[in-house]
């Protein structure tokens, strides 16, 4: 994957393009980066063009200016797609990725093929009294992010992935995550219910592992519910699934994709 930045912008994101190929994006989860994905351009590789790309404050998207904020990444996404003459693509996002494909959508729907939105939910309706429940343990986390990230990150490799392997790989890249990009994530409830719930032009695939927390799993089972949509929990999977069960992922993706092109 070719490394690149977006101009006036701290933006860095990674292509690989294959001439008259489809386009595939890629978002990822939060205080990881895109290599999170390395098994998906593994697979995808040669099969789609690839799109991957660091939310602000993640990855190598660090150089921050006063007034950049996380209500610009649909706007620096769409910048990258007119730089390389994008019309449209697929979106796949993992938690807080699955919020940004989502806010994309809701921007620019026509450049949109398809979504697939994994430990997500729906920002266009989402009830925000359910989050309470949560907030405690999630206060939890990030006072221990506050007095060291790599306690934080011990305690979260356990609550983002359930292999042995997806944890120490999500833990390797959630040390490098740098305390001052937390308050970028302080304007995430301004992309939530910012928009009206609408009859969607393209098709959404939501899922979540079988581990995940109870909470995510409810919100994905009434998400299909009520969208009428495909939706796969995935056994032997915590929160990010592509990378607990990175084969079964890609193929479950791959098919998905391919439906959603007849």
């Amino acid at each position: 994957m070719k490394n690149l930045y977006l101009e006036n912008s701290p933006i860095a994101y990674y292509v690989n393009e294959t001439k008259n190929k489809e386009w595939l994006v890629f978002v990822h989860a939060a205080f990881v980066d895109h290599r999170m994905f390395e098994k998906q351009f593994e697979y995808f590789l040669g099969k789609y063009n690839l799109l991957a790309i660091d939310i602000l404050g993640h990855g190598n998207s660090v150089h921050a200016k006063k007034g950049d904020n996380i209500e610009k990444m649909a706007d620096w996404i769409n910048q990258i797609f007119l730089k390389h003459n994008i019309l449209a693509a697929n979106f796949v996002g993992v938690s807080l990725g699955s919020v940004f494909i989502q806010d994309f959508a809701n921007k620019y729907e026509n450049k949109v093929l398809s979504l697939a939105c994994f430990g997500g939910y729906d920002i266009n309706n989402f009830d925000v009294s359910k989050q309470k429940t949560n907030s405690k343990a999630q206060i939890k986390m990030m006072l221990k992010a506050m007095f060291s990230i790599k306690w934080f990150a011990k305690s979260n490799k356990k609550i983002s992935a359930f292999t042995s392997n997806a944890q120490t790989d999500f833990y390797n890249l959630n040390i490098q995550f740098k305390k001052k990009s937390f308050m970028y994530l302080a304007g995430l409830q301004k992309l939530v219910n910012k928009y009206p719930k609408k009859q969607r032009q393209y098709k959404l695939l939501v899922g979540c592992g079988e581990h995940d927390i109870p909470f995510e799993i409810e919100l994905v089972n009434e998400w299909a519910d009520y969208e009428k949509c495909d939706k796969i929990i995935f056994e032997g999977a915590g929160h990010c699934v592509n990378m607990d069960t990175p084969q079964k992922f890609n193929e479950c993706l791959e098919k998905f994709l391919q439906s959603s092109n007849k």
